[in-house]
């Protein structure tokens, strides 16, 4: 059963050994990751799933890391710190047969290394001084098909997790808008803080219906990457009763990063 579920950004500058001090600029976010990582420490999950955007995306395909174990680190941004998962295949596996069952396209990789997108939210959730906490993880990426797919997968996704005996952690990694400033990596799009103030509160709202119905144009031309995680993480939560425990906001360096705690309830 689906016991915690966040939304977390994955920017690597937010792990001190990275960002050093430019953690300063990004304390609201780093301050939220820490709050999601103590929570979901008290649920203490058997598994994680967690659906990264820079996971292996394929156009019209959900796919799923199906390695034996998953493995990775920060070495290119400057971090040394090594993660080390059981793959849990055995839901997996359910999860794929359902999908298929429902005419979704679900394929398997294998010998895939974590991405960051996976690795910055597993940095603020696994705590290197607990080390005999171990949970199996499944590490997946969405596609590129419309949106309701994706909701419909989550709550594919969602009667697998729930029906299972295990205690299980949902988390959907992505960044908002990569336009917000003029300094942005990805240019200046006065759209990207519309789209993400519009996305925010509609998550603070509840509001299901209109996040499938966000305007396409608006969604390319903020530059997002988190959307259809956070999709699929909805569709997994829609036969549930849950509220937002705590959403922050920031986009300090362009980039518009939000956590959300959600309480399952």
């Amino acid at each position: 059963m689906i016991r915690f579920a966040a939304i977390t950004p994955h920017p690597p500058i937010i792990i001190s050994t990275i960002g050093r001090s430019n953690l300063n600029l990004c304390r609201k976010t780093v301050n939220a990751m820490k709050a999601a990582g103590e929570k979901f420490r008290a649920v203490k999950a058997d598994t994680i799933v967690l659906v990264s955007p820079h996971g292996p995306v394929q156009y019209d395909k959900f796919v799923i890391n199906y390695s034996p174990t998953l493995r990775g680190d920060l070495g290119q941004f400057g971090d040394q710190r090594k993660f080390v998962f059981e793959n849990d295949r055995e839901l997996i596996d359910e999860i794929a047969a359902s999908g298929r069952a429902a005419r979704l396209p679900v394929g398997l990789a294998r010998e895939l290394e974590l991405d960051h997108g996976a690795l910055v939210p597993l940095y603020y959730l696994i705590s290197e001084k607990d080390l005999s906490y171990n949970p199996g993880l499944i590490h997946m990426s969405f596609s590129m098909l419309p949106l309701d797919y994706h909701f419909r997968f989550g709550e594919v996704l969602g009667k697998v997790l729930q029906s299972s005996p295990k205690i299980i952690s949902f988390i959907a990694s992505g960044d908002l808008s990569h336009r917000v400033t003029p300094e942005a990596p990805a240019g200046y799009s006065p759209r990207g803080r519309v789209f993400d103030k519009k996305l925010t509160e509609l998550i603070q709202q509840k509001n299901i219906k209109g996040i499938l119905n966000l305007d396409q144009e608006l969604i390319e031309e903020a530059g997002e990457c988190g959307l259809r995680s956070i999709v699929i993480l909805l569709g997994a939560l829609s036969g549930l009763r849950w509220e937002v425990k705590s959403l922050s906001y920031e986009a300090p360096f362009g980039v518009g990063y939000m956590v959300a705690s959600l309480n399952i309830k």
